[in-house]
């Protein structure tokens, strides 16, 4: 993926739930709702302050996010679905989201 966000926005790749049946009933994709939990791929240098000081991210790349239902704009990059938005749309890092290596 060729995309720097600029600022304070981020880059998010949704993470899709695994297909549960609940009761039998197995609910169509078009009426399942879109995850509220991602990755973070890519992360822009920071917020400036009036006085012209840059403030770092707290998020870094790989890490899981919780963010709100509408927070975001959705972009297609070469076939993938990904999320912009900014850093204060986040509602929280899931600890132990990261990915082992």
């Amino acid at each position: 993926m060729n995309i720097r966000p600029l600022y304070d926005r981020i880059v998010v790749k949704r993470i899709e739930e695994k297909e549960t049946m609940q009761g039998g009933i197995i609910i169509p994709d078009t009426a399942k709702e879109k995850p509220q939990e991602g990755e973070v791929v890519a992360v822009g240098k920071g917020k400036r302050q009036e006085d012209g000081k840059l403030i770092a991210l707290d998020l870094s790349v790989g890490d899981h996010i919780l963010f709100g239902k509408y927070s975001g704009n959705d972009i297609k990059i070469d076939g993938n679905e990904y999320l912009i938005m900014r850093e204060d749309e986040v509602l929280g890092v899931i600890e132990n989201g990261k990915k082992k290596k």
